[in-house]
């Protein structure tokens, strides 16, 4: 509709400042001379805009002009009283900020609108966090990783990969922060490649003297895209079923939450939905990226067993055979493992 595009445009160049006509074009996904006559009709309703010509020209307001919110449909306000769960404001330090922002956008908004964004901020709440996540670990730099990212300056952090003991350093520059499924993850340049780091995975973070160096044209959510597609465009997940001893299942499904199968959950009585089996065992059904990466089932020994497919039974019994004859063929000789002190 026009008017949304016309408030639009207020609000762009009240956020933005001056604007060329391309940019507010390609914003709005329309042409320049759609731009140009919906600027014209706002200035014909008062709107204090003006152009100016020439290479270094555009679109502004007067300085000082301000719009308010009152051109909200009934469904964007609706929209933006849609909570999410309030962790992640917390997290970065937000959480009563957010309550008296949404406190003055209620004051703003046209008094037909109030109920219903006021009714969806109480029968609509958005918990990114999957069930059975675990007690939530703070990050204890995030505070550091926000100055940085806000205050447009390098970062030189400790972070420990996963299949690292140790932690390794690097001088990073961020683009910003994501929050997926309860987990913050900073954006960064390393030496002009864009990578994921952990939040939870950082020991120790400072932030640098020098300004940061983006990439011309790169904003963060191109880049999230980018870096997320990485993670999930892999091959054609391998299905396989496993039983798992019922006193081990709450810790198995910690371990291989990410590995789950879509159609498995949680109910809300604690006990195990979409899961088959019956007796000492409760069939799980799990996704890996292949028949190696299901290879970590071993670390549970026989309290986890793979029912299907009959390839990975094989090659499960393999490893498992072959680690059992390394042990018989070198046993320990010397010292025994444990020793007791002089004189006992």
């Amino acid at each position: 509709m026009r008017s949304d595009r016309l408030l639009s445009i207020m609000l762009l160049l009240q956020t933005h400042g001056r604007l060329p006509a391309g940019t507010l074009a390609e914003r709005l996904e329309v042409s320049v001379r759609t731009v140009m006559r919906d600027v014209e009709a706002l200035s014909s309703a008062g709107v204090p805009v003006y152009t100016v010509r020439g290479p270094h020209g555009g679109i502004a307001l007067l300085p000082g002009f301000r719009t308010d919110v009152t051109g909200l449909t009934a469904d964007e306000a609706r929209a933006l009283f849609v909570l999410m769960s309030g962790r992640a404001h917390d997290e970065l330090g937000l959480g009563r900020a957010i309550g008296s922002a949404l406190r003055k956008l209620m004051a703003a908004l046209p008094a037909a609108h109030r109920p219903g964004a006021d009714l969806a901020s109480r029968r609509v709440l958005i918990d990114p966090v999957r069930w059975r996540g675990g007690p939530a670990q703070p990050a204890p730099d995030l505070a550091v990783l926000q100055e940085a990212v806000f205050g447009d300056r390098r970062l030189r952090v400790r972070y420990r990969h996963g299949g690292d003991s140790r932690p390794r350093s690097y001088t990073l520059d961020p683009y910003g922060l994501v929050n997926k499924a309860g987990v913050w993850y900073l954006v960064a340049d390393h030496r002009g490649e864009p990578k994921l780091f952990r939040a939870d995975r950082v020991s120790s973070a400072e932030v640098a003297d020098q300004p940061v160096r983006r990439r011309d044209g790169l904003e963060l959510a191109g880049l999230w895209d980018t870096l997320r597609r990485r993670v999930d465009d892999v091959p054609t997940p391998v299905p396989v079923t496993v039983g798992v001893r019922r006193d081990v299942l709450d810790r198995f499904l910690r371990v291989h939450q990410a590995d789950l199968a879509p159609t498995a959950g949680v109910n809300g009585f604690g006990g195990v939905d979409g899961f088959g089996g019956d007796g000492e065992r409760v069939s799980v059904e799990l996704r890996f990226r292949s028949l190696d990466a299901a290879g970590a089932l071993l670390a549970f020994g026989p309290d986890v067993e793979v029912l299907e497919p009959v390839e990975l039974r094989h090659a499960l019994a393999r490893r498992a055979a072959e680690t059992a004859a390394l042990y018989a063929a070198r046993p320990l000789s010397g010292r025994p493992a444990s020793r007791r002190g002089p004189g006992r």
